[in-house]
């Protein structure tokens, strides 16, 4: 049976879920959310994740949400991107859990804020306040690449496709690849993965949509 993605291609979290499924060979179909038009909010789609958020992963009677529980789940179901141990395993979560509270909470919503607001709702302190914890994350993240070729281990893990979520969209948040060697090299390593694809190749969805 095919798995059931609901997505957006401007969700860094989603593309945290799409990836892991397609680098771990899961079969799967994405269903678009049409989050700028309020989808989300509705009650049909609140009957499905009660917290109105994507992604929600539908996997015969299994329904999940939260990117990190989805590409726990798949890694269980599949055997792949796990690591190689129980200590890994509690690693690769170490990062997961990581990143979603200290990377990615930070950086959806500085580009947010900054990219998908009109110009003059972007509140320039956050802003400025959101990309100083972003710089503390992404030394962190730079360090911890140095001399290691993925975040755990000796292959890749959800570890690295919880990190990388949103460091591959184009719109400005405060992250430049030139200032963070590691972490560029890194980003190339994965998009160098058979199956790889940028998010906005990998789910429906595009700023270029609604322009």
């Amino acid at each position: 049976m095919t798995a059931k993605l609901y997505c957006f291609g401007e969700s860094g979290n989603a593309y945290k879920a799409a990836l892991t499924l397609t680098l771990a060979d899961m079969e799967w179909e994405a269903e678009f959310v049409d989050f700028f038009n309020g989808a989300t909010r509705t009650p049909e789609f609140r009957a499905i994740n009660e917290m109105g958020e994507v992604p929600v992963l539908i996997d015969g009677d299994v329904t999940l949400t939260q990117s990190g529980v989805i590409q726990d789940y798949v890694s269980s179901k599949t055997g792949k991107l796990g690591g190689r141990s129980a200590a890994e395993r509690r690693d690769i979560l170490r990062w997961v859990f990581w990143d979603n509270h200290k990377m990615s909470s930070q950086a959806g919503t500085t580009r947010f804020l900054m990219n998908f607001l009109p110009k003059d709702k972007r509140p320039a302190e956050v802003i400025n306040f959101m990309q100083a914890r972003l710089k503390a994350a992404y030394t962190v993240l730079n360090s911890h690449l140095d001399g290691q070729i993925w975040m755990v281990g000796d292959q890749v893990t959800i570890a690295d496709v919880a990190c990388c979520g949103y460091l591959y969209y184009p719109e400005p948040f405060g992250f430049d690849r030139k200032d963070w060697p590691n972490i560029d090299r890194w980003l190339d390593r994965i998009a160098a993965l058979p199956g790889w694809k940028h998010p906005y190749d990998l789910m429906p969805g595009n700023p270029s949509d609604r322009a």
